[in-house]
């Protein structure tokens, strides 16, 4: 986190999350200084709503106002008090591999305020607003208990723009504030996890979970550049022969975990046998040993659930609420979490409210009983909240030990097809955001953003066809998806281990530097080296040109294993049975090969063997 001074009073942050981000933002904002936000004037209409929004620290914008001065003039009259105003650029909330627009409304807002002190005389001792950049990445925004990284980044200065803003030069304003907006994208991108496409993104995350096993397993101060990075090693798809394969089962693997509702984490922390391989029959003897494993582990899960049985049988509803909350936006996953919460606060108060009233009934409504009964509810709240976290975890083992059961025991005949499963093994993309402005976008980066995916020649001449609504496929159930989960997880860990044997080959079969994003390069001794930009567009007002960062390939893979990364190796051969065991990290430069003879790959052993 960075360090923010008094005199900073204006911030823009990322916007993935809907109303969680302002409210992340505000509980951690530094100096406990309360947060203003811009609000539509529309809203400030009615006088009771008008208090309550002025109250709460928002600010009125009428955007259809031409006049920029009086557009900011309720965010001038906060500067000018010495508040602190939130803005959130990109405009609006959405899903996409990467940050897709930064508006222009916090630099004019920054720059106008300039006018505005020259305009009023007895200003002219106070400081100029500073922009401080604030990236928020969730681990899983969608999922409860999830993670969240807040980091600030340095404050930007109005002194490189304040002359050229100023001046009266045609156009010279407008630069300013191109030039500006360009230098908050830059922050933006440089803490958050930027992809050129979700195949990317994907391929990364399923990489990042079979190299760092459970959800803790990275130190949350790396989580931003450890993915980065790996966003930026697959990125990379000239690095190694193979590349097209390793990706295709990586992804594979990611959309039967969906598919099954099933993790990696989960499946890695199992209690089944090693033996249980997915390719061979089990026998009956294989099969009463996991029955007993599971069983084992049951009851040891049980015996906890005494203790959260009542807090569990109450706040059923609230669950419940929550899932019918995430079902209603099913395809907004940017909603999932804000319908999540406020269906679950709004269950939670009426639950509480009972509870207190039924306790209170039973003091004979006196006071020492309210105060009794209110004390009585807060505890209750918090040994919830205390006790959630690992009954919730246990939870999810359990479920997740008796679906691979399952599906493990019954018939090989059930599971599903082999011509119904390639629609299960491509990753569900979201949905476009309609109020993304695609055309401020690359046109190579928005065609990556939501690449087709044709699988046959019938497939792109039925896209020409007039559009047929259909219901969406529905998933089959998880028992008969078991069997090929955890062949692709043994497919996904070979593939993995084959990528990591060659780059520690560097110079051999894979390439000894990699393309990277340009911060990285230069906070890992990498090569920084300037691109012309592909469309061309000089609008930004300054430079056309952007950076490209290099990193060698050695650097990278030293840094994900001190980093935690366990890397599996194919030294000793294909790793089979091991679909549940714990990848070993052991090997730099060893011999690989594939599981597909058309992508057969040799990697010789280095002389230090």
């Amino acid at each position: 986190m960075g360090r923010l001074t008094a005199n900073t009073v204006s911030r823009t942050a990322t916007h993935h999350n809907m109303m969680l981000d302002p409210a992340i933002l505000s509980v951690a904002f530094p100096h406990q200084r309360i947060l203003n936000y811009w609000s539509k004037a529309s809203l400030f209409g009615h006088p009771v709503v008008a208090w309550i929004l002025y109250s709460s620290g928002n600010i009125p914008v009428d955007r259809k106002s031409k006049d920029r001065q009086k557009l900011f003039k309720g965010t001038f009259e906060a500067l000018e008090k010495g508040k602190a105003v939130a803005l959130f650029p990109e405009g609006t909330s959405y899903t996409e591999p990467r940050i897709m627009q930064v508006k222009d409304g916090a630099a004019w807002a920054a720059l106008e305020y300039l006018k505005y002190k020259q305009a009023h005389p007895e200003l002219a001792d106070q400081p100029d607003v500073k922009i401080v950049p604030a990236a928020i990445v969730y681990t899983n925004k969608s999922k409860y208990r999830s993670a969240v990284v807040l980091e600030f980044g340095k404050a930007i200065s109005m002194d490189e723009y304040k002359q050229q803003f100023l001046s009266e030069e045609d156009g010279a304003s407008r630069a300013a504030v191109k030039r500006l907006s360009r230098t908050i994208e830059t922050e933006l991108v440089e803490a958050t996890i930027n992809a050129p496409d979700w195949d990317t993104l994907y391929a990364a995350r399923m990489a990042r979970d079979l190299l760092w096993e459970g959800e803790k397993a990275i130190n949350l101060d790396d989580f931003v550049v450890v993915s980065q990075t790996l966003v930026d090693l697959f990125t990379n798809t000239d690095i190694v022969p193979n590349f097209r394969n390793i990706r295709r089962q990586l992804l594979s693997y990611y959309s039967l975990l969906q598919s099954s509702h099933l993790t990696n984490d989960v499946l890695s922390s199992l209690p089944l046998p090693q033996t249980l391989d997915p390719n061979t029959p089990a026998t009956v003897p294989s099969r009463l040993y996991t029955l007993l494993i599971l069983i084992r582990d049951s009851l040891a899960a049980l015996i906890g659930l005494p203790f959260f049985f009542l807090p569990l049988i109450i706040h059923t509803p609230v669950y419940i609420m929550g899932r019918i909350g995430a079902r209603l936006v099913e395809e907004e996953e940017e909603t999932q979490a804000q319908n999540k919460i406020t269906l679950g606060i709004l269950s939670s108060l009426l639950i509480y409210s009972c509870t207190f009233f039924f306790l209170w009934a039973m003091f004979w409504y006196t006071p020492i009983g309210a105060l009794l009964s209110a004390s009585l509810v807060y505890l209750f709240a918090v040994y919830h909240t205390q006790m959630i976290d690992g009954n919730y975890e246990r939870a999810k083992r359990f479920v997740a030990t008796w679906r691979v059961l399952v599906g493990v025991w019954t018939p090989k005949r059930w599971d599903l097809s082999l011509g119904a499963l390639p629609q299960f093994m491509t990753p569900k993309v979201p949905p476009p955001n309609q109020w993304i402005d695609r055309s401020r976008v690359p046109k190579s980066d928005a065609e990556d953003s939501t690449p087709p995916r044709p699988s046959s020649l019938t497939d792109l001449q039925l896209q020409k066809e007039p559009p047929v609504r259909t219901r969406s496929a529905r998933r089959p159930p998880s028992r008969r998806l078991v069997r090929h989960v955890l062949r692709a997880r043994v497919e996904a860990v070979n593939a993995i281990a084959s990528l990591f044997d060659q780059l520690g080959q560097a110079g051999g079969s894979a390439k000894s530097t990699m393309r990277s994003s340009p911060h990285l390069a230069e906070a890992f001794g990498g090569s920084v080296a300037p691109q012309r930009v592909a469309d061309g567009s000089n609008e930004s007002g300054g430079s056309s040109d952007s950076y490209e960062g290099y990193r060698a390939v050695k650097e990278v893979v030293a840094f994900l294993r001190q980093k935690g990364a366990k890397i599996p190796t194919l030294r000793h051969g294909r790793l089979e049975g091991n679909w549940a065991a714990a990848l070993s990290s052991e090997g730099e430069d060893n011999y690989t090969t594939t599981d597909e003879k058309e992508d057969l790959v040799w990697v010789p052993p280095s002389d230090s063997n």
